[in-house]
């Protein structure tokens, strides 16, 4: 359960790094409601994977979700770089993620 606490705190994780571009220093009513949901949902999620997952392992995943789905989600939202070093930069955070994952076993 602690792995599905994990990966949803981590899309929620997303969602509030997002509405950060969208709320405009919470002068938008929506948006910075979404901003204040997500990001409060994240560390709950978070808070209840870590009490079955290694904290180190957990935070690591965490971060690394939410900096992949952003910056991913931010080329095709923002329309920012699709060099191949922020490419393979972030490959480089997935397998991290992945890496993580395979090393841990419940």
């Amino acid at each position: 359960m602690g792995w599905l606490f994990l990966f949803s705190a981590g899309l929620s994780e997303i969602i509030f790094a997002l509405s950060l571009k969208y709320n405009m220093g919470f002068t938008k009513l929506y948006p910075s409601i979404v901003t204040m949901v997500s990001g409060g949902t994240s560390f709950y999620l978070l808070m209840l994977a870590i009490k079955t997952l290694p904290l180190g392992t957990a935070y690591a995943i965490w971060t690394g979700m939410g900096a992949v789905g952003v910056a991913v989600l931010s080329i095709f939202l923002f329309k920012e770089s699709v060099e191949w070093v922020r490419l393979m930069s972030i490959s480089f955070i997935v397998i991290g993620i992945v890496g993580l994952k395979l090393t841990h076993f419940e």
